[in-house]
Order: C-alpha cells, then sequence, then structure tokens
C-alpha cells in the first residue's frame, strides 16, 4: 500500500528517457524511398509526397507555388470539381504545400479507402493539364490575397526582412507581386509540371494504420512512374544581405500598431553549435516563460506577445526576433530586446530558470512524439535536412546537459546587436 501521508515523488521532464520510433523503410522499382511509421489506434493513413519542386528551382516566381496549387485542379481524365467529389465521396482529404526546396502533396484517408485513392494521386503527378480558367481564378484570388495582406504591417515586415537577410533574388528573400501573378501562363507551369513532377524526384512520408499490403500497393501504383530518374539538378543562389542594418518603413500613416523584426544570419542544423542555440533560444524568447516575454509583455507592456525563433531553411538560416507593438513604443521594444541581449552575455542564469527551460523542452518533445503522424514529421524533418538519428539524440542529450556557462558562451558569440538587422514597419 503507498504512504498517502507522503507527497509522490515529482518528476521533472528531463529525466524522462526519450526514444525515436525507427520508420521502416523501403524503395520503390524506381529507386523512390518510402518511409513509413506503422502504428497508431485509429484507423487513418497520412501519406506525403514530397517532391524537390519548390522555389528554389524557379526560373519566374510564383511558378513553383502556382505548380503545386493547380496541380489538383484538372486532369486529362477529371475536372477540378470531379476530383473535389472523388475525394469528397470518400471522406478523404487531398492537400498541397509549396516550400524554399520542397513541394508537398498529401493524403489523409481511412486506411480501408486507400486502394481507392491511391490512383487518382497517381492520376495528379502524371495527367494534371492546368486548364486555362483555372489558373484564371489562381491569379485573381491570389492578387485580391495580396492586396489585403500588403495592408498590414506584420505582412509586410515578413516579407522585408527575408529580403534585407537574403537578398530581393534570393529564393529565401523573394516575394510576390501584383506583375507576378500576372505573368504567370499555363506553357510555364506545364513545364514546370513534367520536369518537377513527371519526371521529378520524390521521396515518400507514411504513418499510420497501414494496410498489409502497403509496400506492394505503393509500388504498383508509383514505382513504374518516371521518378528519381534523372541526376538531381545542382542551383545555387548567392545571399546578399542588405548594407543598411536599421530599416523603418511606413506602410500606414494612420496606423497604430508596428511591426519590429530583429534578425540575423544564423547557421543550419548541421552547425555544431545549433543544439545549444535551441536551448538559448528557449531561455531568450521561444516560449511564454521567456525573458523577452516576461519583460517587454509582462513588465512593460508594450505587446501581446514577443518570441525569438531559429529559422531553418536547407541551404541558411537566421535567428529572428518578432513583435507588433503600439507605434509609439516600437523603439523602446527594440531597445529591450537588446537589453535582454547584454542581459544573456553579461549576467548569470539562475539554476531553477534554467530547468524550467529544459523541462519544458523535454516536455515539448514528449508531445511532439506522440502518434505516428508526429513521429513521421519528426523523420521527414530529418530525412529532408540530411541528418538521422543521431543529431535528435545529440539534441536531446544537449537540452538534459548544457550548462548556464555554456549558454552564456553561445549568447556572447551571438547575440550581439551589431550582427542583426533591425526593421519597423508601421
Amino acid at each position: 500500500m503507498p504512504d498517502r501521508s507522503k507527497a509522490p515523488h515529482i518528476k521533472d521532464a528531463i529525466e524522462y528517457a526519450i526514444e525515436l520510433k525507427k520508420p521502416e523503410i523501403f524503395s520503390l522499382d524506381n529507386g523512390v524511398k518510402v518511409y513509413n511509421v506503422n502504428a497508431g489506434t485509429e484507423e487513418v493513413v497520412q501519406i506525403e509526397w514530397i517532391f524537390k519542386a519548390g522555389n528554389w528551382y524557379e526560373k519566374s516566381n510564383n511558378i513553383a507555388s502556382a505548380t503545386n496549387f493547380l496541380i489538383k485542379n484538372g486532369t486529362a481524365k477529371k475536372s477540378a470539381y470531379a476530383i473535389n467529389e472523388y475525394v469528397d465521396f470518400y471522406g478523404a482529404y487531398v492537400n498541397r504545400s509549396c516550400y524554399n526546396e520542397t513541394a508537398v502533396v498529401t493524403l489523409h484517408c481511412l486506411s480501408r479507402q486507400l486502394e481507392s485513392l491511391l490512383p487518382l494521386v497517381q492520376e495528379l503527378f502524371m495527367e494534371a493539364i492546368f486548364p486555362e480558367e483555372e489558373l484564371h481564378i489562381f491569379r485573381q484570388n491570389m492578387k485580391q490575397k495580396l492586396e489585403v495582406n500588403l495592408k498590414k504591417c506584420d505582412f509586410v515586415a515578413g516579407r522585408k526582412i527575408d529580403e534585407i537577410l537574403f537578398g530581393a533574388k534570393h529564393p529565401y528573400g523573394v516575394y510576390s507581386k501584383m506583375s507576378d501573378y500576372d505573368a504567370l501562363d499555363v506553357a510555364d507551369l506545364r513545364k514546370y509540371y513534367a520536369t518537377y513532377y513527371q519526371q521529378g524526384h520524390c521521396t515518400i512520408f507514411s504513418a499510420g494504420i497501414l494496410p498489409s499490403n502497403y509496400p506492394a500497393l505503393m509500388n504498383g501504383f508509383f514505382g513504374s512512374l518516371p521518378l528519381n530518374q534523372l541526376p538531381i539538378e545542382t542551383v545555387e543562389h548567392p545571399v546578399v544581405p542588405a548594407e543598411q542594418k536599421k530599416w523603418s518603413i511606413i506602410n500606414d500613416p494612420e496606423g497604430v500598431q508596428g511591426a519590429v523584426r530583429i534578425a540575423r544570419p544564423f547557421p543550419t542544423r548541421h552547425h555544431p553549435d545549433f543544439p545549444k542555440v535551441q536551448v538559448l533560444n528557449t531561455l531568450f524568447g521561444g516560449f511564454f516563460g521567456s525573458r523577452l516575454m516576461n519583460n517587454i509583455r509582462e513588465d512593460k507592456g508594450y505587446t501581446y506577445g514577443i518570441y525569438s525563433f531559429l529559422v531553418n531553411h536547407i541551404h541558411g538560416g537566421a535567428w529572428m526576433i518578432s513583435t507588433e507593438a503600439g507605434r509609439d513604443v516600437c523603439g523602446a521594444t527594440v531597445q529591450e530586446v537588446y537589453n535582454e541581449m547584454q542581459a544573456l552575455r553579461e549576467g548569470d542564469i539562475d539554476p531553477e530558470e534554467l530547468l524550467l527551460v529544459k523541462n519544458y523542452l523535454i516536455g515539448t518533445l514528449l508531445g511532439d512524439l506522440d502518434g505516428p503522424f508526429h513521429i513521421i514529421a519528426r523523420w521527414k524533418n530529418l530525412v529532408l535536412n540530411g541528418l538521422d538519428e543521431q543529431f535528435f539524440y545529440h539534441s536531446v542529450d544537449t537540452i538534459k546537459t548544457i550548462s548556464a556557462e555554456e549558454l552564456k558562451a553561445m549568447a556572447n558569440k551571438y547575440l550581439r546587436p551589431e550582427e542583426f538587422y533591425e526593421l519597423v514597419v508601421v
């Protein structure tokens, strides 16, 4: 019998052992790799087909995103309406997303309906036709959306800081203009589709309760497609950051709120300091109990929320502080950010504060590994960045063991105001 006169031991999150479940890996006849986590309690499946088809490879702005969006809007056999009706009939969901280096098509469905839906996905990859009327609707919708967003200081700041960090012609820094949508042409979309989808490079990630014949199903529908047959295209984009460090833009003369971005270039996940800086960033501004939040929200009342985060692209990255504040206190907000940088460089970190940060990070990680969809997302992040499970376990070990002195050393190395770009948009 437990002694109920004594409180049970409270176990810190950092005391838990964390294990990343390994995926099953197999290759289709054409060499396409499939990573799958066959687990879960519900009879559902998620499959992601990830192509090297992001805007890193496009020659004209918005070609990659338009191609990715319209891949589902009509094939040689089905109209956009028929495709949506087919998907809805099976209670499924087909989505597409375009990023800097990759473009994704995602299927969510019941496990028992998978065999009925895979032919449709194959059709999207081989027989999409990009109807002119669908492009017209896309062009119109995106221009209207852009017109609305350009009135928001937060949207303008998010675009401008990327341009400042990477350059206006770099894929990470380029942004959409009305003229870019007007210039979209069906012939260009079809050419991009033929190169980067029909004959492109693909990796597949799947999770959920997968049918016993899943490898045979995937090979039957996708193993004979002309994917992964050509050499991977090598594309280089020089980073050309702005020379000017401090920027102030008036977007709305009558606006009462401003968007603040403070950022510096930062290495990718392959840099040895990356795991340590992840911990430092959390303490600095990475969660609701961070120093930036305690100072600028709780103490000063300048903002509803302020966060810092590491921007993680495959070919480069940044360290970013982001917030919105009253127009009259944007300058004071920037100064307080620099004050907190100084405090981390020169002051001491309390053991209780460090323990809180460590427990938060490990607790978040435990939540992120709850269920097959979260697990495969973790593996996708590793695989696409050329990393393996050792990076994951090294990051966990860094969180558990890093000292206040090591964090102070990282702060002195990276949290130096002269290295940061400063942007205020009001």
